[in-house]
């Protein structure tokens, strides 16, 4: 495998783009605070993190292919992004006063409720 085909397979094992660079064949989108950066220097294919524009923890390889496999199996042994929130912000929303409704009966509720005795008094 190849920078081009790793760019191709990634996508289609759904990982997100921003998780990875591939220097020369895929620049991230958006840049996170952390990511994975595959480059070709000295000699020799490296694969490392880079978090906050530093460069962390690199492995080295002899070859492309290697490299590549390197970054495919760390990059699809990530857990999938979260799928949405149990409810969509618009179902959360939709009825503003009925929060607000349930919000005051949650305060009245709490401000009834007898306070706890203090053992030490």
């Amino acid at each position: 495998m190849d920078s081009a085909e790793l760019v191709s397979r990634l996508r289609e094992a759904g990982v997100p783009e921003a998780y990875y660079e591939i220097t020369g064949v895929h620049e991230v989108p958006v840049r996170p605070d952390a990511h994975y950066v595959m480059r070709h220097e000295a000699g020799a294919w490296t694969v490392g993190v880079r978090q906050r524009s530093q460069d962390g923890a690199t492995r080295r390889f002899g070859t492309e292919a290697e490299a590549c496999a390197y970054l495919y199996a760390k990059l699809t042994a990530l857990p999938p992004p979260p799928s949405g929130a149990a409810h969509p912000l618009e179902e959360l929303l939709a009825d503003p006063e009925e929060i607000q409704r349930q919000a005051w009966r949650d305060f009245e509720r709490a401000a009834r409720a007898e306070p706890e005795e203090d053992p030490d008094r």
